[in-house]
């Protein structure tokens, strides 16, 4: 089941409310000896997740299919890095990774034990997911039940610790079955806010002479520029002006900080290279979540801030808004 995006929490008696974690979205099959998890898109998931599947192999119920999230908590926190590092192709790598930092999986929803529930409305998965709970969970570590209510404050109390452990908020129809793949039946609510960054580098284009993303960092209270993230989708009409003033710009070392990396590990076609440029331009961009020292999701163009001194730029303009809720855990 997936989640369409809307503007505000929706109200009404019909609507669940839901954390919505900081993780990878995982399904956990099993049938006797034989488990799987696999990801919202399909990939298996297993390999990567030992721990989890060690714990799955504990429970005392022997068949069923859960929904959840795998997380993993390091420092009082979810690290989302912690997750990245785990899709390593050595199978050794990924054992020392399990062993260190194991992994936590938040299950919200029960889709069978022995039957289908899907075609259950949610209001009665959910008690036979805490009925679940109640007969496994508890007595293995590396599980928790994600909690869920139908009260608007509670969830809008939720809603404002989003931007640390949580991504937002998950609203679903209690009366709906279990909509694989559709996103008829949930909506996700993310919470926008704005930061100013300085912008430290670019890259070109795929296959052209002209910007195709700028590179964003912020300062440190070690008073260097740190990269956390990048804008892009800039109009085709803009892009010449754009590369020519950055060009002209163009001076290194850009980040005096953390600086770019090399190619993206989820994309062949992204190149590594990137130019510096002279951290004088500010820009104001709009984004949904900052974690692990970046943004994790796209940020969104909104306005040049020639009127900003490049040092304000700094990290606590993001850093004091991230909320921690690894308590409602």
């Amino acid at each position: 089941m997936e989640a369409r995006s809307v503007e505000e929490i929706p109200t009404g008696e019909d609507w669940q409310y839901e954390p919505k974690w900081d993780g990878f979205r995982c399904l956990a099959f099993r049938d006797g000896d034989k488990i799987f998890l696999q990801s919202k898109n399909g990939q298996p998931l297993a390999r990567y997740f030992p721990d989890v599947v060690s714990n799955v192999a504990k429970l005392p119920q022997q068949q069923f299919v859960l929904d959840g999230e795998l997380v993993i908590p390091l420092g009082g926190a979810l690290s989302f890095d912690e997750l990245q590092l785990r899709l390593h192709p050595a199978a050794s790598r990924v054992q020392k990774l399990a062993a260190t930092h194991p992994a936590l999986y938040v299950v919200f929803d029960a889709l069978a034990e022995g039957k289908s529930y899907l075609k259950l409305p949610l209001r009665e998965r959910r008690q036979l997911l805490e009925k679940f709970a109640r007969s496994n969970l508890r007595s293995v570590k590396g599980f928790r039940l994600s909690p869920a209510t139908t009260d608007l404050s509670l969830a809008n109390e939720w809603f404002k610790r989003t931007g640390g452990d949580l991504d937002g908020i998950i609203a679903k129809r209690m009366d709906a079955a279990y909509a694989s793949g559709e996103r008829t039946a949930a909506v996700k609510v993310k919470r926008m806010r704005t930061v100013d960054c300085v912008v430290g580098g670019f890259r070109y284009a795929t296959g052209a002479r002209v910007i195709g993303s700028l590179l964003l960092g912020l300062y440190g209270e070690d008073g260097l520029l740190h990269h956390v993230g990048f804008i892009s989708g800039f109009k085709a009409s803009e892009r010449r002006a754009l590369t020519e003033k950055f060009e002209r710009l163009r001076k290194p070392p850009g980040f005096t900080g953390n600086a770019p990396g090399g190619p993206s590990r989820w994309s062949t076609e992204r190149t590594g290279e990137w130019q510096a440029v002279a951290p004088k331009i500010v820009v104001e961009v709009a984004y949904d979540h900052f974690t692990g020292g970046r943004f994790r999701h796209g940020t969104r163009f909104l306005h040049w801030r020639p009127d900003k001194d490049p040092r304000q730029s700094t990290m606590d303009q993001v850093e004091h808004r991230e909320g921690k809720a690894m308590a409602l855990l």
